[in-house]
């Protein structure tokens, strides 16, 4: 994914997707915070059957993707949520100070045995394959021994993780120990998708076991890794459709397109002056990042799915609300820019609509079964189910 990352950022064809921005007051605060952790948030002491690991990301201070599971397992899970890209949740753990150190120290480069030549010749665009090695390889090493030592403290039978490719220590330290590993959906999943798409469905080593899944759609639109089971747990997270209003539009804008995205809303403003064109920032932009034209109203405030729940239409490229959307009653356009393929599956069932041209968003169509996107939820009954 680092890789990925940095060769679209390099060609262009992306900006950054969830940039990380620190003052230099910014980061001392962060060292102290991390130093302190080492007491008063360390995970080591009790005794827990399961681990979670929440997302980073809390919209109005709630991780809605654990919080029903969380509920469900109450006093017997390890919350181990980091403060490095967030606010971690009341009563958590964390290894904050150790993640940081763990990368601290490590070679300038390495032998990245011809894969960066390899991707230039193909690309024509040069990434630093070599120092992406030689700071994330031994971090890794480091961070998944430290993992195991807390799995075996513990004792931990069952280990729910978000974003498990960003946590493959801890994904590897716990199928070392033979422990199993669950995934919790957190976003869109496509064919183009790196963190789940192996074509052909090869053995890949530090995978979870299962993957819990919004709803059917998800289960089988990429080639998810030899062994990975899936399971439907539903949304546990949507609001129900408020009243519509009839001319609203919603632009969903992300890091990787915001600044093409922000053209096509200008465009689709000139084009349906009697709609109202509300441009919805991403929880990771700033507004400062954009120059909004006349005519359209920024939106950063409140809940994104309380905004679709009220809007006509909706408009995105690759954003996991542009499927929430569809849930919540939204006719989806998607802008024809970089990452539109996300949506093809969905396109090709009449569910969302290319938009090559402004005056198309008004044919956009409704969404005719969001169940298969997100269904009734069923997260509590799989959790208590299972073993922890």
């Amino acid at each position: 994914m680092r890789v990925f990352h940095e060769l679209t950022r390099r060609t262009g064809i992306h900006g950054a997707p969830h940039p990380v921005r620190r003052t230099p007051y910014d980061k001392a605060a962060l060292v102290a915070k991390h130093v302190a952790g080492i007491v008063t948030r360390s995970p080591f002491p009790g005794r827990y059957d399961a681990l979670v690991v929440p997302h980073p990301r809390k919209p109005n201070g709630v991780e809605i993707y654990t919080d029903e599971l969380r509920r469900t397992l109450g006093d017997n899970a390890l919350i181990l949520d980091s403060g490095i890209n967030g606010t971690p949740l009341p009563g958590s753990k964390n290894l904050d100070f150790f993640t940081s150190a763990a990368g601290a120290i490590h070679p300038r480069t390495t032998d990245d045995r011809g894969i960066g030549s390899a991707l230039e010749k193909l690309t024509g665009v040069r990434v630093p394959v070599g120092a992406i090695l030689a700071r994330e390889v031994p971090k890794h090493l480091r961070l998944r021994a430290l993992y195991r030592a807390l799995l075996k403290r513990h004792r931990i039978k069952t280990v729910y993780v978000v974003v498990a490719y960003f946590h493959q220590h801890i994904v590897g330290a716990a199928r070392d120990l033979g422990i199993r590993v669950v995934e919790l959906q957190h976003g869109a999943i496509s064919p183009f998708h790196l963190g789940y798409s192996y074509p052909g469905r090869p053995a890949v080593a530090d995978q979870p076991d299962e993957l819990w899944c919004f709803g059917s759609y998800w289960t089988d639109v990429a080639d998810l890794p030899a062994g990975m089971r899936t399971e439907v747990i539903g949304a546990t997270f949507l609001p129900k459709p408020g009243p519509k209003d009839p001319n609203r539009v919603v632009f969903l804008s992300q890091g990787t397109v915001g600044a093409e995205l922000i053209r096509t809303a200008d465009a689709v403003a000139k084009q349906h002056p009697e709609l109202e064109i509300v441009y919805r920032l991403h929880p990771s932009e700033r507004p400062e990042d954009y120059t909004i034209p006349d005519g359209i109203h920024l939106s950063t405030s409140g809940s994104t799915l309380d905004l679709l729940a009220t809007a006509t239409y909706q408009v995105g490229v690759s954003t996991t609300a542009l499927f929430e959307g569809m849930a919540l009653g939204c006719r989806t356009a998607v802008a024809d820019l970089p990452g539109h393929e996300y949506l093809d599956p969905a396109i090709a069932k009449g569910h969302a609509a290319l938009m090559t041209r402004p005056a198309e968003l008004t044919q956009a169509p409704l969404c005719d079964d969001p169940s298969s996107y997100y269904a009734p939820n069923n997260l509590s009954r799989l959790a208590a189910q299972q073993p922890q």
